[in-house]
This record gives structure tokens, C-alpha cells and sequence, in this order.
């Protein structure tokens, strides 16, 4: 054995129980009794700290290359080990060139080897006019692919339209891979703010629930005409839940997923001029939050995902507070265990929902789920150990992300990452990123 992490909450096949994990070259070799023979293998012991897989956020913008002052590889995925996060699978838009063309996703790869903490995978986009670039990316290890319905804030990354999307789905439902779909439409949208742009509620009323509604009833209509699998990115609306149901309900190969801060903020308690909050779908109101958290507790809502959307503070308007002009997106990789984990325990779950929605369903979702997502033997040695009744006070100094800016700033959180392991490496322990990049490309 290279490892072995014991503890008396340890996530096995059976639920939490006493138990240990053996480690050998990076692979999980068994996971056997508490008081198994460590041999000369070093031991972590976890004691009543919970062992879990580690986390796979199938939704962060990286930004590299291109806009690595937004984000960077380096600092992803310091962040991302952190916050116990293993695994993470990169955006294809925010980043130039976009991941649109095996050209581009090389230069990812370029860019991300040699530097990376914790594994990263690639997302491949879908544009107008790239069809024919789906298949060898999807031969060059990309597993899931990605849309806009709305424009999406970048030049590189132009929105779909029915037509693309009819091109596409073919060719996706053949090679068997999931198109994550940025669920809103335009039509529904109101450009030009109608009342106070640094107000809250003015950027709220601007994109209505049924912009998200009408867009997932396109996609799954075109699902259903193909036969191909499709997941709903940032469900931002309870009212889009039911529309998900029965398209589950006909046979329709449909996913979906919320994010942390849906979970976490309500609209209601959003001060105006406090941009760091925008996000597209936007936060909606309390009665909204709580609707959503008993779709993620009955099991209609799949995963959790951080979307980490960062970006230079000085592009979120800081002088004028201006909603509309500001860009959108949170930053949150760091923080997603935690922020869950604070919300979910005052709703009764245990940790091992968290378990399931951030690492188990992305892992499968991603096509990894036969490596990662579980703590059994064979798996990879990507392993949390956290203390789910530790405060986490959220401060610049603590934080992995290029920039610290982020809506949790200033709040105390509950449940701390101890120890992250990646490929039976520590990344992260005794409160502090380490220098070790076991981290891989996954294809």
C-alpha cells in the first residue's frame, strides 16, 4: 500500500461506517475494516471526520487560454483541491479560442498539462456550423457537449438556434454523448432595463422563469425527435422541474442540475448594486429556493454543479452597481462543498446526498462514473476528508480563485475540507494547497 485513510465515517458501498481505504499506485485496492494491517503504508487518520469521494463539478469556466486574468488553470484547480473538488470538467466558451474545434481543444490541453492540481476533462462546444467537428473531438476524449440558446456573452461562443440544434442532435445521439444546454431564450428576455439598472429586482424582472421553461420544452421536444440525451445546465426555476418530470415520465433521456447559489441566496435578500450576485439564470425568490431544494431532496434535481463563472472585479461594475452592464457569473468553485452542505443539513439531508449529487451523478454524467464517484476498489484514489460541523468564514485570504470576489464573501459556512486526496496524492491538507500536480487530463 502506498496509503491508507481510516476514519469512523467512511462512505462504503453500505452507507458510513467504520472503515478503512487502501491506496496502492493511485487506485483504491480495497476498502477494508477499521483496524485493517496499514503495513509500512503512511495512515490518515480521519477519526470522525467523514472520507467521501471527492467532488466532480461538471461546471466550471476556466478561462484558459485567452482570459487568464479572469481564471487559469493553476488557480482552478488550487481552488477546486481546496474545496475538495477531484475532479473538474472545463467549459469550452470563456476561453480563446473556444473548444469548438480539435484545434482548440489541443490548446487546452497544451495549456493544462504539467499544471494542474486536481484531474480536468474538456467540454466540447456546439455552434452554429461546427457539426462536423463533434465527431473527432468526441474521439479526442471530449464526453459531453455544450449550447447556448441565449447569446452568451462572448463573441467566440455565438447561441444556437433550432436549425443548429437539429444538425447537432443526430450526430450526438450517435455517438452517445450529452448535450448540456444553457436553457434560456432570448424572445423571453428584455434587453434594455425597464427601471433602475442598479436595483436588484429591475435585473430579475429581465429574464422571467419562462424564458428557462420555454427553452427546455424546445430542447426537450428535439430530444425526444432524435433520441438523444440532453442535460438542463443552472435550473434555475422550480417552475421547469415539471416540464423535466414528464419528458422523464414519455422516456426522454433527460438530466438536469441546480448550483450552489440557487440553493444558497434568494433574490429577496439581494441588496441593490451588488453585482457580484448576477448570474444568468438569474437568483429568484425564497418561496423559488425552497421549491428547488425539495426537488433536490426527493431526487428530481440530479446533480449539483458550482457553474464557476470569474471574472476581473473591475467587469462587475463596481462604481455604478449596474446590473445590466456588469458580467455574469459567481464565483464559487472553492466554496460549493461548504455553501450545500450549510443549507442541506438545516433541511435534514446527510451528507451522503451531498455524495451522491456532487460527486456520484456528475461522475456519471461525465462519463467517469466507473473511476470516479465512489470509494470501492479499482476507483481512483480521489478522496474529501471533511469536518461537517466546522465553521468556514469566507475571506480574501482564504480563498484559491484568481480573485476573491464572490457573493459568499464575508458569510461563515458550515462543514470545512480537512484533507483532498487525487490519485491517493495530497493536494490539499493542514489548511493549505500543496506544490504536488498529480492532476490528469482526462480522455
Amino acid at each position: 500500500m502506498t496509503l491508507v485513510i481510516r476514519g469512523r465515517r467512511v462512505l462504503t458501498e453500505r452507507g458510513f461506517e467504520p472503515a478503512s481505504v487502501h491506496v496502492r499506485d493511485g487506485i483504491i485496492a480495497s476498502v477494508a475494516a477499521l483496524d485493517a494491517d496499514a503495513g509500512d503504508a503512511p495512515v490518515h487518520d480521519a477519526g470522525d471526520d467523514i472520507v467521501m469521494p471527492g467532488l466532480v463539478d461538471t461546471h466550471v469556466h476556466v478561462n484558459e487560454p485567452g482570459r487568464t486574468l479572469w481564471e487559469g488553470f493553476a488557480s482552478a484547480t488550487r481552488a477546486a483541491a481546496a474545496g475538495g473538488v477531484t475532479t473538474l470538467f472545463d467549459m469550452p466558451l470563456n476561453s480563446i479560442p473556444a473548444t469548438t474545434t480539435l484545434a482548440a481543444l489541443y490548446a487546452k490541453h497544451h495549456s493544462a498539462r504539467g499544471r494542474i492540481t486536481v484531474n480536468v476533462g474538456f467540454i466540447g462546444g456546439v455552434v452554429p456550423g461546427n457539426t462536423h467537428e463533434l465527431p473527432a473531438l468526441h474521439d479526442a476524449g471530449v464526453r459531453m457537449f455544450k449550447c447556448f440558446l441565449v447569446p452568451s456573452g462572448v463573441d467566440e461562443f455565438p447561441c444556437v438556434a433550432e436549425a443548429d440544434l437539429r444538425e447537432a442532435l443526430p450526430v450526438l445521439a450517435r455517438l452517445d454523448v450529452p448535450l448540456l444546454v444553457h436553457a434560456e431564450l432570448p424572445e423571453h428576455i428584455v434587453p434594455v432595463p425597464q427601471g433602475d439598472p442598479s436595483r436588484y429586482a429591475t435585473y430579475l424582472a429581465s429574464r422571467p422563469a419562462t424564458a428557462e421553461t420555454e427553452a427546455i420544452a424546445l430542447v426537450v421536444r428535439l430530444a425526444e425527435e432524435f433520441g438523444a440525451r440532453v442535460h438542463i445546465v443552472h435550473v434555475s426555476s422550480h417552475l421547469s422541474l415539471p416540464i423535466i418530470r414528464a419528458a422523464r415520465g414519455r422516456g426522454v433521456a433527460i438530466t438536469c442540475e441546480t448550483c450552489p447559489h440557487y440553493l444558497s441566496f434568494a433574490a429577496d435578500d439581494i441588496p441593490d448594486r451588488r453585482t457580484e450576485f448576477k448570474c444568468a439564470p438569474p437568483i429568484r425568490d425564497s418561496d423559488n429556493r425552497e421549491a428547488l431544494w425539495r426537488a433536490v431532496l426527493d431526487g428530481n434535481i440530479d446533480l449539483i454543479a458550482s457553474d464557476h463563472s470569474p471574472c476581473p472585479p473591475e467587469m462587475k461594475s463596481p462604481a455604478d452597481g449596474d446590473f445590466f452592464r456588469a458580467w455574469g457569473g459567481i464565483a464559487s468553485l472553492q466554496l460549493g462543498l461548504s455553501a450545500v452542505w450549510t443549507e442541506a443539513r438545516q433541511r435534514g439531508a446527510n451528507p451522503e446526498l451531498l455524495a451522491a449529487l456532487m460527486s456520484a451523478a456528475p461522475a456519471r454524467l461525465a462519463g467517469v462514473g466507473d473511476r470516479k464517484g465512489r470509494l470501492a476498489a479499482g476507483f481512483d484514489a480521489d478522496i474529501v476528508v471533511w469536518n461537517p460541523d466546522l465553521p468556514v468564514d469566507v475571506d480574501a485570504t482564504t480563498l484559491y480563485h484568481r480573485h476573491p470576489l464572490t457573493p459568499y464573501r464575508g458569510l461563515v459556512l458550515t462543514g470545512g475540507v480537512q484533507a483532498t486526496y487525487v490519485a491517493g496524492v495530497a493536494v490539499y491538507r493542514n489548511g493549505r494547497v500543496t506544490d504536488s500536480l498529480p492532476g490528469r487530463i482526462i480522455s
